[in-house]
């Protein structure tokens, strides 16, 4: 958990986001500012707009309105500090790439494309692959892979970009338990060395246990802040729609004394 103090300086920036299929908008008038050094989740309903806020910011849905700064900068500027865990649901897991491959291409964004890797590329890749616990199927091809195994190897590409900014849509879904926890020990590291983890998540109690920052959203913005503010009975009644058994959650979140002892000024805990 995180225990730091740390300045609030922002990683992201959403002014005025909005974007639409066809005519129907999908989010609306988003107004955000992301903190660095946090573990933040973005949390809603089914068809709240969570995972395309993800894409775009960065730039793979168009736009209707506003835009996203990082530092202060377009993506475009600053897309090698940014690295991108997508859904499992969006890869072609048929490509014929190895585990050792996929995160390799993790190594692309700080180099140009057409240089053979160097041997301290290979090196970052075979420290990545142990630290998921994949160094034994490094030569496997990715289809071949279990959901928790091809999640792992997503994880693995994206810190051997060794970036500043995680973006990770639903990085726990249909994994097990041992993997969800693994992976939870790996962003609570990425965010304890000083990077920014940004998640597309659903579940309320690892959210309020393990994440610093909350973003509720449905189609707009409800409301973001630490967790001890933002994940509250009448806040989630408002994203989901007041629905008891949410209610009832929320309420053994709130009474289980997690919440109490985080700094509501750092999202930290004393």
């Amino acid at each position: 958990m995180n225990r730091h103090h740390r300045p609030a300086e922002r990683v992201v920036e959403i002014h005025d986001l909005t974007v639409a299929y066809g005519r129907r908008p999908v989010l609306w008038n988003i107004d955000a500012d992301l903190p660095a050094g946090q573990l933040i989740a973005i949390i809603g309903p089914n068809g709240a707009g969570k995972s395309t806020l993800l894409k775009a910011m960065l730039g793979l849905v168009p736009l209707a309105s506003g835009y996203v700064r990082f530092w202060g900068q377009p993506f475009r500027a600053v897309r090698q500090r940014v690295a991108y865990v997508p859904q499992r649901e969006s890869v072609d897991w048929d490509f014929p790439a190895t585990v050792a491959d996929v995160v390799l291409m993790g190594r692309y964004a700080q180099r140009s494309w057409w240089l053979r890797p160097s041997a301290a590329d290979r090196q970052l890749v075979d420290r990545c692959l142990e630290q998921l616990g994949l160094s034994e199927l490094r030569d496997r091809q990715i289809g071949q892979l279990s959901g928790g195994q091809q999640q792992r190897a997503f994880l693995a590409r994206a810190l051997a970009q060794q970036a500043d900014l995680y973006l990770m849509d639903e990085p726990f879904a249909g994994v097990d338990a041992a993997t969800e926890a693994r992976t939870l020990a790996l962003l609570e590291s990425l965010r304890d060395a000083g990077q920014t983890v940004v998640v597309v998540h659903h579940d309320l109690h690892t959210a309020a246990r393990y994440f610093d920052w909350v973003l509720l959203l449905n189609l707009r913005l409800v409301a973001a802040g630490p967790v001890a503010q933002v994940l509250t009975p009448d806040l989630l009644a408002q994203t989901y729609g007041g629905g008891l058994d949410l209610l009832h959650q929320a309420g053994s979140i709130l009474a289980d004394d997690l919440l109490p002892t985080r700094d509501p000024t750092h999202g930290n805990l004393d």
